[in-house]
């Protein structure tokens, strides 16, 4: 059978995702945000600056960001001007900068300077959408409310067949729907995950993916017999 064909005869994503979160686990089994962070609110300002940024331009400047704006607080008292420059490297920094003061303003204001640990009070927090707020529950609170999508999850999931949306709530709302809760935190991070490392926007690595006999989307990046997908799969 052609990959082609397997992968119009592929069966539903609902039938898929077991072996799929099987497949991740093995390959990914620690797998966590690569954002350095010792609190709530500082998870929340990293996932904010990690908008259009890389993690690891991230994790360059939030050491002495944090060291001088120790608290919710600092960061609602800081100066606008002085915070754009700080976090420049990261762009976007005039958006970022009012979404990290308004968030800390309100934190300070009305949640007592801690940061909520619930959905429906974190998405009252300027510049926290669900993405920012999952990766938060989830990361500071061990809780799954949700599974944040990112560039990576949205990728890997429209490639894998798992959602044809392309806005990142409904392409979550298509997720929750087949991933069982107790994996909702562990597939995100194991989505991005290989998505870095296998599955980039540009020349996915399909011969080398665990997911390829999986994946509907293979045959349009290599021919079959470069997949080298073992017959038992075809």
């Amino acid at each position: 059978m052609s990959l082609l064909k397997r992968g119009k005869e592929m069966k539903s994503a609902k039938q898929r995702i077991g072996e799929i979160i099987a497949v991740l686990y093995k390959a990914y089994p620690k797998s966590r945000t690569v954002l350095r962070f010792e609190s709530p609110h500082q998870i929340l300002v990293a996932t904010i600056l990690s908008a259009q940024c890389t993690d690891e331009r991230v994790n360059q400047i939030t050491p002495s960001l944090f060291k001088k704006h120790p608290t919710p607080h600092d960061f609602a008292s800081a100066d606008p001007k002085v915070l754009e420059m700080e976090i420049k490297s990261t762009g976007f920094f005039r958006n970022k900068t009012k979404s990290i003061i308004g968030a800390s303003k309100k934190i300070v204001e009305d949640f007592d300077g801690a940061v909520p640990d619930n959905m429906e009070d974190l998405l009252t927090l300027p510049g926290v959408a669900r993405k920012t707020a999952n990766i938060v529950l989830s990361s500071a609170f061990q809780k799954a409310e949700g599974i944040a999508v990112d560039t990576h999850v949205k990728r890997l999931s429209q490639r894998l067949g798992l959602s044809k949306e392309n806005v990142p709530d409904k392409i979550e709302q298509d997720l929750i729907a087949i991933v069982p809760k107790k994996d909702w935190i562990d597939f995100n991070y194991m989505l991005v995950l290989h998505g870095r490392r296998v599955c980039p926007s540009r020349k996915p690595r399909c011969p080398e993916c665990q997911l390829r006999h999986l994946c509907p989307s293979a045959s349009e990046f290599y021919p079959e017999n470069e997949l080298n997908i073992p017959k038992s799969f075809r």
